[in-house]
């Protein structure tokens, strides 16, 4: 893939949300080669127009409906399901479907909240040759969308992954408590609201999670539609089940409701066909990316993630009564981690390390 004179002209869907400000950060920080940028807002009042991001490396454009996917080089998706789709994303999705010919079309379209369905999910890090975990995977040549997996499939598979390398593992159980910043600002804005309010004995506002979760726990909020947690496990399990193929069992999955703003922490359990040393497991799963603690250090916690896209793992504890059973607690920022993978991937592209060719 070429770029334009000066970079690469990118689109980012969802621009006003969490996810996709982030998106924005990690775009500059990492330098990514942007001549144009199109952001699009995320936002029901602006009924998902678009906007200028005004940041001082990017040179933005003003973009209306008519924007053309072969204006474009990468597009990220980044919104919510309540956004509107902009008319080039549909029709790029109708090229990807086989309606329209797919050559008409450059650009290549991230998923970052899992839209598109069918398209094949990535993690660089995890991907990358040499790392002895993509021999059973085929990668597609040329691909014109890619989903970019939620961060808690990213996690299970970075810890499941490498340890099926090591040893046969009979089957794992993972339980993941989410934070309100995976449902959006309001959520976030009624997780605060709600503490003040019952620190000081009034009526908390219940609007969003449908129940009290400040000082609580839940093991579902609201019904089961889009943007659920029960959807939101459906979506993890397609992912895990594409992602990990037959490199690794699939394993059972729970999300669990949080009173937490920001960051995912993750219990996982995983059983082996025999007994292997804690320390042998710390040496398999510390990574480029996963940070191992010892027992005699502090236990990661959501706090302290937040900010860095690594993950990171307290001591590797052996179930008391079963000595092939191991436990390994995980903690990730969340949009983080999202936001790295997805530029990561689109650098991917860019480098050909995966014989991509534009």
């Amino acid at each position: 893939m070429k770029p334009t004179a000066g970079g690469y002209r990118v689109a980012v869907i969802g621009a006003s949300s969490l996810l996709g400000k982030e998106l924005l950060n990690v775009l500059q920080e990492r330098k990514f080669p942007v001549s144009r940028l199109v952001t699009f807002e995320d936002d029901e009042d602006e009924q998902g127009l678009p906007i200028v991001d005004l940041t001082e490396r990017f040179q933005a454009i003003v973009a209306d409906e008519d924007v053309h996917e072969a204006e474009l080089d990468f597009a990220f998706f980044a919104a919510s399901a309540s956004a509107r789709r902009p008319e080039f994303l549909e029709r790029l999705l109708k090229a990807e479907d086989g309606e329209q010919p797919a050559h008409q079309h450059r650009c290549v379209l991230v998923d970052l909240d899992g839209h598109v369905s069918g398209a094949e999910c990535r993690v660089p890090f995890l991907d990358r040759p040499g790392r002895g975990l993509d021999g059973r995977r085929h990668i597609a040549p040329s691909p014109r969308v890619i989903v970019a997996p939620h961060p808690v499939t990213i996690v299970i598979s970075s810890l499941l992954l490498p340890l099926a390398e090591l040893v046969p593992l009979k089957g794992a159980v993972a339980q993941a408590f989410m934070p309100a910043s995976e449902i959006g600002p309001r959520a976030i804005e009624e997780l605060q609201r709600q503490t003040v309010n019952l620190l000081s004995f009034q009526k908390t506002p219940q609007a969003v999670f449908g129940a009290q979760i400040a000082f609580n726990l839940l093991p579902r909020i609201g019904r089961a539609t889009r943007g659920s947690l029960q959807h939101l496990e459906d979506r993890l399990r397609r992912q895990l089940r594409q992602y990990l193929g037959d490199r690794a069992p699939l394993p059972a999955l729970r999300l669990l409701q949080a009173p937490v703003f920001y960051s995912v922490a993750l219990s996982l359990y995983v059983e082996t066909s025999h007994p292997v040393a804690a320390e042998k497991l710390r040496q398999v799963l510390a990574g480029e990316r996963v940070q191992v603690r010892r027992s005699a250090e502090q236990a990661p916690s959501q706090v302290e993630v937040t900010g860095s896209s690594s993950i990171l793992l307290d001591a590797i504890s052996v179930d008391g009564g079963h000595p092939a059973g191991v436990w390994i607690w995980a903690a990730v920022d969340s949009l983080r981690l999202a936001a790295e993978n997805a530029v990561e991937i689109a650098e991917s592209l860019i480098k050909g390390s995966d014989g991509v060719t534009g």
